[in-house]
């Protein structure tokens, strides 16, 4: 007994000596010593196809980060495929992902209805399902939903902005609202009834909604100028913006415009709409937008635009689509090197967790990246914006959540 005693007396010596002598990789499906395997899937064609940059300049970012040697030696096995936007389509193609290429988690998939889709199967599944790009507030629900974690500024916050900003200027506007029919639409449109309160039933004049299928919403503007009103609240997708921009100048109707950020995009929307037609539109902003000059000599733009050069030459300089992708496939890598030799399901999601006070490059300065165990909401605040004809002015400070 004395023996043993001495030996284990000396191996726990030993384990003090040296640390990490004994500490053991640990991996769940999809990690190895030199992978990461990364789930994804994103509308690259379709009605939301304006979307499938995200893919294209994330690809670009995890082969740059693979040749500086990948994440803590590891590379990153970026499997991307197209959803079409189609939320059965999507079930598939995260089944496909999830069961047969085994991958290790599924990263920033685009859109609410087809992450609604796959929200229970991949819970039940306990896969994390992180950084979706969508704001839909569900995605903050970690007590239900532990493997799901959203990123961007959620719907509901941006349009109670407007909705104070409405309340606060223009205390007897007549708001006229087009939205998706589908829980993108109305998640946006739930934010904006909350935020103007007892007021809604009696300011918002028109609601019209409008197919993801649908070729056009030429209609819908139209009967919604018919109604009178002088303030717009534009809930649609880049297409449809655009689309909208360009009807609002072709028939004369200029009233106050509120554009939801998803489709805020000087080079996706306001260019093919005509810049001139987007003169005095609101929105806000939570990252820097590659059109606006005063960036020009900021390292973070500078650092971008190299990588866009060298891995992305076919990308639009001018589409803040692609400092999203960008974005937030940095923000992964931080993740998974806090992951260290721990490339667990589990730990994944504990890191993405706890995220304290992250000041992201292309971020807009002082607007923060914050997590807890009880709080999946990574953004929060919101720099209300408006388009000047060339770029977008921020005005006022920024808003959020908390």
């Amino acid at each position: 007994m004395r023996r043993l005693a001495n030996t284990l007396a000396v191996a726990a010596a030993l384990a003090l000596a040296v640390p990490g002598a004994l500490a053991q990789k640990k991996y769940d499906p999809g990690a190895s010593d030199t992978e990461i395997k990364i789930g994804q899937t994103m509308p690259t064609s379709g009605p939301a196809s304006a979307y499938g940059t995200i893919a294209k300049v994330q690809t670009a970012f995890f082969k740059m980060i693979n040749e500086q040697g990948g994440v803590n030696g590891r590379k990153i096995n970026f499997i991307t495929v197209d959803d079409a936007y189609a939320p059965p389509k999507a079930v598939e193609m995260t089944r496909r992902l999830v069961e047969q290429d085994e991958v290790l988690f599924l990263f920033n998939q685009l859109g609410t209805p087809t992450n609604t889709a796959i929200h229970k199967y991949v819970n039940a599944k306990k896969i994390p399902h992180l950084f979706l790009a969508t704001g839909a507030t569900k995605w903050n629900d970690p007590k239900n939903y532990p493997w799901t974690m959203g990123w961007q500024p959620n719907y509901q916050t941006e349009t109670r902005i407007y909705a104070a900003q409405i309340l606060k200027e223009r205390p007897s506007a007549k708001i006229a609202v087009l939205y998706q029919n589908d829980d993108y639409g109305k998640d946006y449109l739930k934010g904006l009834e909350d935020g103007l309160g007892d007021k809604a039933k009696t300011m918002i004049v028109s609601k019209l909604s409008y197919e993801i299928s649908d070729p056009t919403i030429d209609s819908q503007i139209v009967a919604l100028k018919g109604t009178g009103a002088d303030v717009f609240v534009n809930i649609t997708t880049p297409k449809f913006a655009a689309q909208s921009i360009r009807k609002m100048a072709e028939i004369g109707w200029k009233p106050v415009h509120y554009l939801n950020s998803v489709s805020a995009s000087v080079g996706a929307v306001l260019k093919p709409a005509g810049l001139e037609n987007s003169v005095g539109i609101i929105t806000t902003l939570y990252l820097k937008d590659p059109t606006d000059p005063m960036w020009e000599n900021d390292p973070a733009f500078k650092d971008w635009l190299a990588f866009m050069k060298k891995y992305y030459p076919e990308g639009n300089l001018a589409d803040a689509l692609n400092v999203y992708g960008y974005t937030v496939a940095q923000n992964l890598v931080m993740v998974l090197k806090a992951c260290g030799d721990n490339l667990t399901r589990e730990n994944l999601m504990k890191q993405a967790a706890n995220m304290k006070d992250v000041q992201l490059p292309m971020a807009l300065p002082g607007i923060l990246v914050n997590t807890t165990p009880n709080d999946f909401a990574p953004f929060s605040t919101e720099q209300p914006a408006k388009f000047d004809g060339k770029r977008w002015v921020p005005f006022g400070p920024g808003v959020g959540a908390k």
